[in-house]
């Protein structure tokens, strides 16, 4: 193909109507037809990254292996799509401005006054053009965030309005808005459709398809209602019902030929329609799994979103283990030495949960000290890794101090230390150790089984590390480092070969699972988890 064409996801009436998986599920069923794909997402916000935004505010922090933290709608498109996306696929309207604030510093702009628009929505382009010029994607899908109406979502629409006129047939704009249905009057409601599309038009952006997010089926006289009020073609109209899974909308809009509708509006010959054998297998293999194996959660974020890539991993590798992983979240700020184990009580397995900050830290120590103790299948990712670290230190080495130092500055048995290299930061945002690292994995442990190579690569979003002076303390305690970075032997794996499965990893294996390739790690612990479920 030889032009770029780009495809624009815009949403209005409300946030969270699932943009992300929408524009995941076009790059799923366009990739499936042949095409070569990115998906990229423009956040409104003024924050640079989410790298400092609260769980609570944004959700988890999605890390990209060249290290850009990235809004956790990547994790979706990497896990639909299989594809690696970069610190180019995610923008925020701090880091739109820093960049056109560095060039009226630096004398680019020869004196002009700085504005809105040109400046910013010139920016703002040139962004949303980059991966398409750079590396000649087929499609570049780009998601933007918030709804329309937004204030700060403004510049975002204004750039799509120009791109849309100047790239002409290059480009259609699909628009999700939600129609809501009144129990009281027994209706689904367009009108809220209706003035969300109203509003794009005023800024001047008409939509060429319209995906309708709806807690009820809606009737084709409805649909046709809709596209005659919003200017759009019967064709054109797409619902998006609430689905027992998310992998179940690329079928879902493959059946109502979303994909096929894109291509027509584009000028494109359509072809045939893919049949998406593994995609289709894997949800075969979900719907027949009914065995359940419960994983508690132990950490302080109540909120799915907190914990996302995790989610998503453990319901992956449930799926190629013939099971349905049930998660429980298991509130670290309420486990203490006389709760513990009824707050752990009917887990297959644990997962100690990353994070940052002081609270919750000492309800995971316990928690990591209970699994240990009763021989539990344990997963511990980053700071839950660090966790069964100190648990070990203060319960088996005799260490009472045994700490981290991001916890207790002055503690004499700093197990968990600052990295040598964040020791002068001052600034918190984008400075952790971030992104893709090589490991090198110890001949004869469980994680070079797991794996089935020596040198693997994972993500990382750290500050602190594994303290090397203890490591021969450990080792002959039976915690063993099997797994270290080739370059800064930093320890990046522990394990308790003597347990069932008590492995901790420094990185975010999580990032890195999709749902045609999951992690090794995760199928593993859940394999763990099923056997620990027989065995009782």
């Amino acid at each position: 193909m030889s032009e770029t064409k780009y495809i624009f996801v815009t949403g209005g009436v409300a946030s969270s109507l699932g943009k992300g998986i929408i524009a995941a599920s076009i790059g799923k069923l366009l990739q499936a037809r042949g095409f070569n794909i990115t998906i990229q997402k423009f956040d409104p916000y003024i924050n640079i990254d989410p790298g400092t935004l609260n769980p609570y505010e944004h959700g988890e922090c999605y890390v990209t292996d060249d290290g850009q933290e990235t809004d956790l709608d990547l994790g979706h498109y990497e896990r639909f799509t299989g594809i690696q996306t970069t610190r180019f696929n995610n923008f925020t309207t701090g880091r739109i401005y820093q960049s056109v604030i560095d060039k009226e510093r630096r004398g680019d702009y020869l004196g002009k006054t700085i504005q809105v628009i040109p400046h910013i929505t010139d920016e703002i382009k040139r962004d949303m053009l980059y991966l398409g010029k750079k590396h000649k994607y087929d499609f570049v899908i780009t998601e933007i965030g918030g709804t329309v109406g937004d204030i700060e979502s403004q510049p975002f629409l204004e750039a799509i309005r120009q791109l849309k006129w100047e790239l002409g047939k290059n480009a259609v704009c699909v628009h999700l808005t939600y129609v809501p249905y009144l129990a009281a009057a027994g209706e689904l409601k367009t009108k809220p459709t209706q003035h969300s599309v109203k509003e794009l038009q005023s800024i001047g952006i008409q939509p060429d398809i319209l995906v309708l997010r709806a807690e009820h089926e809606l009737g084709s006289g409805l649909r046709r209602k809709i596209a005659n009020f919003c200017n759009v073609s019967p064709d054109a109209v797409v619902q998006s019902l609430d689905m027992p899974t998310i992998y179940e909308v690329p079928l879902r809009m493959q059946e109502q030929e979303l994909d096929a509708t894109i291509l027509r509006k584009l000028g494109m010959p359509v072809g045939e329609t893919p049949e998406l054998g593994p995609w289709r297998s894997f949800l075969d293999r979900r719907h027949k799994a009914t065995e359940v194996i419960n994983v508690g959660l132990v950490g302080k974020y109540d909120l799915q979103d907190a914990y996302k890539s995790i989610l998503e991993a453990l319901s992956q590798a449930g799926t190629y283990n013939d099971r349905k992983v049930k998660c429980h979240f298991i509130n670290s700020e309420k486990i203490n030495q006389d709760t513990v184990a009824d707050m752990l009580a009917g887990m297959d397995g644990y997962v100690i949960c990353p994070g940052f900050g002081q609270r919750g830290i000492e309800g995971k120590i316990i928690a990591a000290q209970y699994c240990r103790e009763h021989n539990k299948p344990t997963f511990g990712i980053c700071l839950g890794m660090q966790m069964m670290v100190i648990e070990f230190g203060r319960n088996v080495l005799g260490y009472a101090d045994a700490n981290s130092v991001e916890m207790e500055p002055k503690t004499t048995h700093n197990v968990i230390d600052l990295m040598e290299d964040q020791k002068n930061i001052t600034n918190m945002g984008g400075t952790m150790r971030l992104g893709g690292y090589e490991c090198n994995l110890a001949a004869g442990s469980r994680v070079r089984a797991i794996y089935g190579q020596e040198v693997i690569r994972e993500r990382h979003r750290h500050r602190y590390e594994f303290n090397n002076d203890f490591r021969n303390e450990y080792e002959q305690a039976g915690m063993l480092c099997v797994g270290t970075n080739p370059d800064t032997d930093l320890v990046e794996i522990v394990e308790i070969p003597n347990l069932h499965w008590y492995i901790g990893t420094q990185f975010h294996p999580e990032y890195s699972s999709t749902v045609l390739k999951p992690h090794a790690l995760f199928l593993d612990f859940v394999k763990a988890c099923i056997e620990a479920g027989e065995n009782e």
